[in-house]
């Protein structure tokens, strides 16, 4: 499994994108779905350590079939043309996963995928550029054999994904690396970054572990709360180093951390200065981005095990629209503890699965921050 998750989830295989809804009040008219990762299989090839889905060699029962699948992307594109990560699992022991892609390009969709990379090949690389895949993320989280083949469980996975990489710039698939942050490789972080750019990656997406499935079974390896802000502060400082676009995902203190660094540096933190991290904000669930299982359901986000509805018994749209989960998500005066108290609330809102998994309480204060908010006026991202 390449996310966190955009797979998901939640996987965030795709580029940067105006993920903030403005919406304070809860009104669901006002939530735009920017991005929906779809785990289309369960069924994976690795084992790896934090995997959110506890994903290995199915079969799974009660996967939405190709109809089923066809539906479901008809009823998003209802709503608008969000971003579309087909995501697992690994999407590519689906043997439907190119018809569901095309499908979905002929919607009008952006379609992206996010395989672990061990199963590309020059064929179905080719097939990712016919049905219109337009990004793929491959994770690595490790620059050594031993360090990645640890992480995910099986022998070869490192030379496998690098194959897979190969296969992909062959083909002409842009892509993105994307590594989950624990104690497993919290030193690795700048070669890892390094990396990405020998290989040729458009872009580099940090995930802090968040502790649901496998990834329950190694939170001992979770960072602590003063190595994530570190870890946050030393990512802010390479926007100006590298070409690679950054994006820190199950990060939301990054986005704090940013217009606290912008203004010590007598900067304003706009489009022209900061790109669209300036108008998104750190945790997207359930306002800009929701996860759909492999049987269908609404989550708002891979990690955040809370059902939101089903798309096989209700339409995908009423769901987005209707969730009392998403409408209380969406007023972020919902927040609780020091979230709910924080003046960067609205373009950091906490980590809610940490929050979960932490209390049982999606709407908890964030339980690996160590800011202390001052009470002052609500900072909220440029329009």
């Amino acid at each position: 499994m390449t996310s966190p998750t955009p797979a998901h989830p939640a996987k965030h295989t795709a580029k940067h994108t105006n993920g903030h809804s403005k919406n304070i009040s809860g009104d669901p008219k006002n939530a735009t779905l920017r991005l929906v990762a779809w785990e289309t299989t369960r069924n994976c090839n690795l084992n790896c350590a934090h995997c959110r889905a506890s994903a290995t060699t199915g079969p799974y029962s009660g996967e939405l079939d190709t109809q089923a699948s066809f539906r479901l992307l008809d009823q998003i594109a209802e709503l608008g043309q969000p971003i579309i990560i087909l995501t697992g699992g690994e999407p590519l022991l689906r043997p439907d996963i190119f018809e569901i892609a095309q499908y979905g390009t002929d919607k009008g969709l952006r379609m992206v995928m996010a395989p672990n990379g061990t199963l590309i090949t020059d064929e179905n690389a080719k097939k990712m550029v016919e049905s219109g895949i337009q990004r793929i993320s491959i994770s690595i989280d490790g620059t050594t054999k031993e360090r990645h083949d640890n992480f995910r469980g099986v022998d070869g996975a490192y030379e496998g994904a690098m194959r897979g990489i190969a296969a992909a710039k062959k083909a002409g698939i842009e892509f993105q690396i994307n590594t989950t942050i624990s104690k497993l490789n919290y030193d690795q972080i700048p070669d890892i970054l390094k990396l990405a750019e020998n290989l040729g990656a458009v872009a580099l997406h940090i995930f802090l572990l968040v502790p649901t499935g496998r990834g329950k079974y190694i939170i001992d390896q979770e960072i602590s709360a003063e190595e994530y802000e570190s870890t946050l502060n030393w990512f802010y400082d390479q926007r100006d180093k590298t070409k690679l676009q950054l994006k820190a995902t199950c990060a939301p203190h990054y986005y704090r951390i940013l217009r606290q660094r912008a203004k010590a540096e007598g900067k304003s933190v706009t489009v022209d200065s900061h790109g669209l991290d300036a108008v998104t904000r750190g945790c997207l669930g359930g306002t800009g981005f929701c996860f759909i299982s492999h049987t269908g359901v609404v989550q708002p986000c891979g990690f955040l095990d809370l059902n939101c509805g089903d798309v096989t018994k209700q339409s995908f749209a009423d769901i987005w629209k209707s969730s009392e989960i998403f409408n209380n998500l969406r007023n972020y005066n919902n927040l609780e503890g020091k979230c709910g108290a924080c003046e960067y609330k609205a373009v950091c809102g906490g980590c809610r699965a940490r929050a979960y998994e932490a209390t049982g309480n999606y709407l908890a204060e964030e339980p690996l921050c160590s800011y202390q908010p001052n009470q002052s006026q609500p900072i909220q991202p440029k329009a």
